[in-house]
């Protein structure tokens, strides 16, 4: 996987507040199946150029689908989407189908680049929740949405017809972990929270009966083997924050996205991680004081990149 520089977009996605719940993932025992795509799309459009960079792109318009139809063409060897919430880099190109005229394109810049999720681009195009579903980092995907799939504001947006459909050719540049990934690490302090998981990663915190300790406590659960976590990059974090005294969560991101950074919210927590490695799993117990009670965070290391340039 490249070294991505890159930045959570703000593109209406709610990944970077620390709210909701747990979703089942194919790494928890549910097959992911890309399937072989459409012959039809394959035929209809023709693409040359490397992964992530600005294609070339020849639609044979006009294309009309009844039906929204995607097929790979090429298939990259990195990680699957495992995951809706899973956190991306894509670049994408948008074509009128009528036409074969571009109204889109992302910048293809790596230094521009911003993580999203298969979520966030289902909410702007409904037809594009399956076609993201167990595709592989460094695959290009040709995609033609009906105008329903695409959605009567976009086609609008994009100045296309009512009826046209709209050709997306999609490069996934990157895939982040789904979940921490690593070897077990044995902690033999007492009094420390145990953490359980579930099949696809959502973690259990389990608070003693205890007294909190007294200053800040960090745990390296599962030591992942990616890159350290260098500070000025923005971490890539699954969190579930647990409350020490009444052992209620928080607020959790699992399901819903990761978060980008915990400097606000948690900063004693976030510097904690830096100089952990990316795929680790981390408990930090924050100790009682004028900002509240004691807290349990469970943070998953997701990634982590650095600012986009301007």
């Amino acid at each position: 996987m490249r070294k991505t520089s890159a930045v959570l977009a703000s593109l209406s996605l709610a990944v970077l507040a620390l709210t909701g719940c747990t979703a089942a993932a194919p790494d928890g025992g549910v097959a992911c199946d890309r399937g072989a795509g459409s012959n039809e799309i394959r035929d209809a459009v023709t693409v040359e150029g490397d992964v992530g960079s600005t294609p070339d792109v020849s639609v044979f318009s006009p294309l009309h689908l009844k039906e929204t139809a995607f097929a790979d063409t090429t298939v990259g060897d990195g990680r699957k989407i495992l995951d809706n919430a899973q956190a991306l880099v894509v670049e994408l190109s948008i074509f009128s189908g009528e036409t074969g005229k571009q109204v889109y394109s992302t910048s293809y810049d790596e230094s521009k680049g911003q993580v999203s999720t298969a979520d966030y681009w289902a909410t702007q195009s409904p037809g594009l929740e399956s076609v993201f579903e167990c595709a592989t980092e460094g695959s290009r995907i040709v995609a033609a949405l009906t105008p329903e799939d695409f959605g009567a504001n976009n086609l609008e947006g994009f100045g296309l017809a009512a009826d046209d459909n709209a050709v997306f050719v999609i490069d996934v540049v990157d895939v982040f972990l789904s979940r921490a990934e690593g070897s077990l690490q044995f902690n033999d302090a007492k009094g420390m929270p145990t953490v359980v998981r579930a099949p696809d990663g959502t973690p259990g915190v389990i608070i003693p009966d205890s007294a909190a300790p007294t200053e800040q406590v960090v745990q390296t659960l599962i030591k992942g083997d990616g890159d350290e976590v260098e500070a000025g990059q923005i971490p890539l974090l699954n969190v579930m924050a647990v409350g020490w005294d009444d052992k209620k969560v928080i607020n959790s991101t699992w399901g819903q996205g990761p978060t980008g950074d915990l400097s606000t919210s948690a900063p004693t927590v976030a510097e904690a991680l830096i100089g952990e490695t990316v795929g680790s799993q981390i408990l930090v117990v924050t100790p009682a004081g004028d900002a509240g009670p004691a807290v349990a965070y469970v943070v998953d290391i997701l990634g982590a990149v650095t600012a986009p340039t301007q």
